[in-house]
């Protein structure tokens, strides 16, 4: 089958001369467990450039927007940049307001045409935003507001070369039968909406649509909430239905249609999340292959919405996604199989930092976006200093500013720990290591009069203080088994002490759990924090 893409070449990042193999991803042997991202990496759209494969993810409401990740092989992907270096279209995203939980940036779409990369998303709470760059790792242009809208989401654009018509496709609000699929023509530019729309399809929660033009017919791939199965009463996830993978196929040369529908992907093969919304690739022997997240909060999703790769199988001019196996002409996921592209090294997002450049490391985001002025890798080289704020809104976590971390990745095990400076700190300022998603959990230092330094545990607002703490130099590790964590602190990097209680981790506010670093001052602006190093092991490949 041919796909219609146009191909332009594209800068990336080169791949590591040594790596570790992990319980998912790439095995080494020539095959890769899924999910091959098994982490918070929801939302994805992807573009195929020769034998290339970029792709995008959403994030909410942290800063930098839209993560690309860089991939040969469709297994082994590295982070190589952003969209956006701040959400700067509106006031709620900024330190000084943290009111933007939850949106921000949502899923988008992602398109190499004519020499220019193009990058789309709909924030849910203001429109339709677009910008373009004239190479993958920018600059980007400032974003576009295309169009207005509250509650519109998952935009995706073709350009029909052929007809030299462009195309947007999204979810446009909802009708009496469910959420509508809007076609609109675009200008060629990419920048423009050049009509009302057309509704394609209506559906219980139809979105997520990507546009495909293959062997002269049109295909719009897109996620669709099934309600639950009568006929299934040992379906774990049975109460809450399952959001499915379809397919609409052109029964003439229009992209309006008329189409055919078919279900081409559901949960199953033990895997009791739902699989839907992602894109399809093409490997240079021919075959193809698609990428998508899991949702819903059961199981273990803790770490948010991972990615997992199938193969495909055209049949009667329709996909079959993953395998069929239970027999019933839909496709499920796989666990483990052989890689589209052998003899590519492994390769993973980043993690571990030592800080010693003058520039912040891929792997890392804001919440929100950033005060500038209050966080500095140069101000001592080597070091990553924090600077307090005073919080905005009641005066917790969630609205202090400059919280800066990562994703977590995998689900089974994981160790984190980082070295910290506390020379700089003063009275009222609250320092020190943090997770959170739907929840947060704190440890750290409380500066106090004279001087005087106190640990102290916080467990999403509940707190607990601990020891007085002499001297400068403190280590804190954390860890978890599955979604149960803890903290412990050292203060000579040998001897840990645990302090506070196993705690659980959460998804929520559509974020997976975070590790990072947090800062601030009950009282003013005074204080700061440097941390010399952050290092992660986890259950998945590893660049070492």
């Amino acid at each position: 089958m041919d796909e219609q893409r146009e191909s332009v070449a594209c800068g990336g990042a080169s791949s590591p001369e040594q790596a570790a193999t992990g319980s998912w991803g790439d095995q080494g042997d020539g095959t890769y467990r899924n999910p091959v991202l098994n982490a918070d990496y929801p939302d994805v759209a992807i573009e195929q450039v020769g034998d290339t494969y970029y792709l995008i993810s959403s994030k909410q409401h942290m800063a930098p927007g839209m993560v690309i990740l860089k991939s040969t092989d469709m297994v082994n992907w590295a982070t190589i940049g952003h969209v956006w270096p701040t959400l700067s279209w509106a006031p709620e995203y900024n330190w000084n307001r943290m009111a933007g939980y939850r949106f921000g940036v949502w899923a988008g779409d992602l398109a190499c045409h004519g020499g220019i990369w193009y990058c789309y998303q709909i924030d849910y709470q203001h429109g339709l935003y677009m910008s373009s760059a004239p190479d993958i790792l920018g600059p980007w242009s400032e974003p576009h507001l295309m169009l207005a809208r509250e509650h519109w989401t998952d935009p995706a654009v073709y350009w029909d070369d052929e007809a030299e018509q462009a195309y947007l496709v999204c979810h446009a609000g909802k009708g009496p039968d469910g959420n509508e699929l809007r076609l609109f023509k675009m200008s060629w530019d990419g920048r423009e909406l050049l009509d009302e729309g057309t509704v394609i399809h209506t559906g219980l929660g139809a979105e997520a649509a990507k546009i495909y033009r293959i062997d002269g017919r049109w295909y719009i791939l897109f996620a669709q909430w099934f309600r639950p199965d009568p006929r299934r009463p040992d379906d774990p996830a049975a109460d809450e239905g399952d959001r499915k993978q379809m397919v609409l196929r052109s029964t003439t040369d229009s992209i309006y249609g008329p189409y055919e529908k078919r279900v081409v992907l559901e949960r199953g093969n033990g895997v009791i999340r739902s699989c839907s919304q992602g894109g399809l690739m093409r490997a240079p022997d021919g075959s193809w292959w698609y990428m998508h997240q899991l949702i819903q909060n059961i199981g273990a999703p803790f770490q948010g919405r991972p990615q997992c790769l199938e193969p495909v199988q055209w049949i009667d001019g329709w996909p079959m996604i993953g395998e069929d196996v239970d027999g019933d002409g839909i496709g499920e996921p796989v666990l483990q199989h052989r890689k589209p592209i052998q003899g590519h090294p492994i390769a993973a997002p980043p993690t571990s930092d030592e800080f010693g450049g003058s520039e912040l490391g891929v792997q890392w985001e804001w919440n929100h976006n950033p005060r500038d002025t209050h966080w500095s890798l140069t101000e001592r080289p080597g070091w990553l200093r924090l600077k307090a704020s005073v919080p905005v809104g009641d005066g917790d976590f969630w609205g202090a500013c400059n919280t800066i971390s990562q994703r977590i990745m995998g689900t089974t095990r994981g160790e984190a720990e980082a070295r910290f400076d506390l020379s700089g700190m003063r009275a009222g300022q609250r320092a020190g290591f943090v997770r959170f998603g739907g929840v947060y959990h704190l440890i750290g230092v409380h500066g106090g009069e004279g001087g005087s330094r106190r640990l102290f545990f916080n467990a999403n607002g509940e707190l607990t203080e601990g020891p007085e703490l002499v001297g400068d130099d403190l280590w804190i590790r954390t860890e978890n088994d599955g979604n149960q964590a803890a903290f412990a602190y050292s203060i000579d990097g040998e001897a840990y002490a645990d302090f506070g209680p196993v705690f659980t981790l959460a998804f929520g506010k559509w974020t997976g759990d975070r590790l990072g670093f947090f800062c601030w001052n009950e009282r003013c602006e005074e204080g700061y924090i440097d941390v010399d190093w952050f290092h992660y092991d986890h259950d998945g490949p590893r660049v070492v």
